[in-house]
């Protein structure tokens, strides 16, 4: 069962562009950049809220300026893999707000965490305290960043041209 993914004209993939970017940008001054009207404008961007493809909206923090100064990627295997462990995985990782995010992955690990803590102390106490605790983690393998060189932003849109 696929989902169907919407037709894009230039007009809405310029309409994302923007929005990912400059997100604050009001409604007259996002219809003055794609030559629409006030109302035209408002409409379309409605219609992109009501199918999903724009989720929400947020501001980005600078993980530093709020007392985050470690971030680190933790990839695991765990225990096993039934469906109760599976569940009770996410149910955990939903309730660790130091989790930023959390995939689960093809290959020889099972999720990729992306963890934002305040230091090496404040790590080891949620790899301790929280990950290990359970056991239901069989295998942990971090790394921890040492500078983001590209961080994800904007999706890329170029294949929503079809």
């Amino acid at each position: 069962m696929s989902e169907t993914i919407p037709q894009f004209d230039r007009i809405d993939l310029t309409l994302l562009a923007l929005l990912q970017t400059e997100g604050r940008l009001t409604n007259a001054e996002l219809a003055e950049r794609v030559n629409l009207s006030a109302s035209a404008c408002l409409r379309r961007v409605q219609r992109l809220e009501r199918e999903g493809v724009i989720s929400g909206y947020g501001a980005r923090l600078d993980p530093k300026r709020i007392g985050l100064g470690l971030e680190a990627f933790v990839r695991l295997q765990l225990e096993h893999r039934d469906r109760a462990q599976v569940e009770r995985f996410a149910e955990l990782v939903q309730s660790w707000d130091d989790v930023v995010s959390c995939y689960a992955l093809t290959g020889d690990m099972d999720y990729l965490l992306h963890i934002a803590v305040a230091d090496l102390d404040h790590f080891s106490r949620f790899l301790l305290d929280h990950l290990l605790r359970e056991g239901i983690v069989a295998n942990v393998n971090s790394s921890v960043v040492l500078r983001a060189v590209k961080a994800g932003r904007a999706l890329p849109l170029t294949a929503a041209r079809g």
